[in-house]
C-alpha cells in the first residue's frame, strides 16, 4: 500500500495547492476529500501498487478534464464510477492477455493439482476476472459496497437509485459470482 508519508504529501499539506489554478482548485478538493477511499477501494480491487497509482492518476486527470474543465454535478460519483471502470478494463486486459497465454500451456497441462485448486491468489483472479464479467449496475453495487466500503444509502445516492435497488444488484450479484465459481470448482 502507499505509504503514510506519501499520501500526506499528496494529499495533506497542500504543496500542490499552491501551483494549482484557481479554476482547477476543486480539484485537489476532491483530491482531499475523496483520495483516501478511492486509494483502498483501488488497493482492493488491483491489489497492485503501480496499478492503483496509474488508476488513481487517470482518475483525477478524467476528471481535471471532465466538460471542459468545469465541475461535475457529483464529483464523488464521477470520481469513483471513473476509477472503478478504469481498473476493470485494467482487468479485462489482463485477464485477456492471461487467458491467451494459458490457452498454448492448457493444452499441455489437462489436470490442475490440489494445490493450484487451493492457492488463493488464483481464487482472487478468478473472483477479479468474473466481476469484470458482471452487468454494469451489478458490478458497480458490488465495487462501492464491498471494495469501497460504501453504505447502501452512498451507493444509492451515487448511483441515482433506492437503497432498496442496491441491496438487490448486491444480491443478484453475488449469486452471480457463487455460480460461477462454483462451477469451476
Amino acid at each position: 500500500m502507499l505509504s503514510q508519508t506519501v499520501c500526506e504529501e499528496l494529499l495533506g499539506e497542500g504543496l500542490i495547492c499552491r501551483v494549482a489554478e484557481a479554476s482547477q482548485q476543486w480539484v485537489l478538493v476532491a483530491m482531499q476529500q475523496h483520495g483516501p477511499q478511492l486509494l483502498t477501494m483501488l488497493w482492493r480491487m488491483l491489489g497492485n501498487e503501480q496499478d492503483v497509482c496509474d488508476v488513481y492518476q487517470s482518475s483525477f486527470l478524467h476528471l481535471a478534464h471532465v466538460q471542459n474543465g468545469r465541475e461535475p454535478r457529483n464529483v464523488k460519483a464521477y470520481v469513483f464510477r471513473t476509477a472503478s471502470n478504469i481498473a476493470i478494463s485494467m482487468m479485462r486486459s489482463r485477464a485477456a492477455e492471461k487467458r491467451t497465454l494459458e490457452g498454448t500451456a492448457s493444452s499441455q497441462r489437462t489436470v490442475r493439482s490440489p494445490e493450484h485448486e487451493l492457492d488463493q491468489e488464483y481464487m482472487m483472479e478468478n473472483l477479479r476476472l468474473h466481476m469484470g464479467q458482471l452487468p454494469d449496475h451489478l458490478r458497480q453495487v458490488v465495487v462501492l459496497r464491498d471494495l469501497a466500503d460504501l453504505s447502501y444509502g452512498q451507493i444509492a445516492q451515487i448511483m441515482g437509485i433506492s437503497m432498496a435497488s442496491a441491496r438487490v444488484y448486491r444480491c443478484k450479484a453475488i449469486q452471480l459470482l457463487a455460480v460461477w465459481m462454483g462451477s469451476e470448482a
